[in-house]
């Protein structure tokens, strides 16, 4: 249903044919009906690497004409998941990764497969969705892995300003899908096994994991009165973040994250477990930022 697009905040969504897309449109609809949000469809044209601007005109017509037709699709697909959704349609024309995050400006939420058309075979993460996952304003989720509905919501929690700001997203999450929530934090970026380890340092273990555990409680306060009917599991975990949560994504609905950890270097858009989670997750991956 294309109409003038409230002025709630959309979800947004990257069309571009590919089955992965397809998968990530179908997510769209179904997270912007459960929060009774619009749907906004976004393709984007790429235009071809020539340098004569003749040639380049000779292909935006069919470019655009194609990109009309899966947008159409796109939408007919929408409609099916979520019937009678509000949705609007955007045919753009640059590049792909800078066009998606000035159309997601005012979005609630951006949603892209984890590969598109144009992808190496293999390859597990497409660079459009590396891009705006590390560069957006709002939270990206990329859709990969298994559709679950029966699932948790997992949340790594690491307790940096942008891991609580996905605390906040997954509790969200989890009470609009009304799904019980997993809080998780691996709290070791080194491994252990085999390593020389000073006696007085190992005699310390379990004064570590109960800091730990104080840092996930800590972090978790007050949720439970904003979101009492979201049952919450908590595991502290002696293990690396990318490992545990690998493992946990399995069965899950989604995995949260925050766009970096606290060991996060200046510049770089995303820390390393969020980087390895969106190329080995069983499930779609939300990444958060403050």
């Amino acid at each position: 249903m294309n109409a003038p697009m409230p002025t709630r905040s959309p979800v947004v969504v990257a069309v571009d044919g590919s089955p992965s897309s397809a998968d990530a449109v179908a997510w769209a609809a179904a997270e912007a009906g459960r929060h009774g949000l619009p749907l906004r469809l976004v393709h984007v044209c790429v235009p071809p690497a020539v340098t004569d601007p003749v040639g380049r005109d000779i292909w935006l017509d069919p470019l655009s004409s194609q990109g009309g037709h899966l947008l159409a699709e796109a939408d007919d697909l929408a409609q099916r998941v979520h019937p009678g959704l509000r949705t609007c349609s955007e045919l753009r024309h640059g590049f792909a990764a800078a066009q998606l995050l000035d159309a997601a400006a005012d979005a609630a939420v951006l949603v892209t497969g984890h590969r598109g058309l144009g992808g190496f075979e293999g390859l597990l993460l497409g660079s459009v969705s590396g891009a705006v996952a590390a560069h957006a304003r709002c939270p990206v989720v990329v859709v990969r892995g298994e559709a679950v509905t029966g699932g948790p919501v997992v949340v790594g929690v690491d307790g940096s300003p942008a891991g609580d700001a996905a605390i906040e997203f997954a509790f969200e999450q989890a009470s609009t899908r009304g799904t019980g929530l997993l809080a998780v934090h691996a709290w070791s970026d080194v491994a252990y096994a085999g390593a020389w380890i000073p006696v007085p340092f190992v005699a310390d273990w379990d004064a570590l994991a109960r800091d730990e555990e104080r840092l996930l409680a800590e972090r978790l306060a007050g949720m439970g009165e904003k979101y009492p009917e979201v049952v919450v599991e908590r595991a502290v975990v002696r293990d690396r973040a990318a490992r545990v949560l690998g493992s946990r994504s399995a069965g899950a609905q989604l995995v949260v994250l925050g766009a970096h950890g606290r060991h996060l270097l200046t510049g770089l858009g995303m820390g390393s477990t969020t980087r390895a989670l969106l190329h080995h997750s069983r499930c779609p991956v939300a990444v958060v930022r403050t």
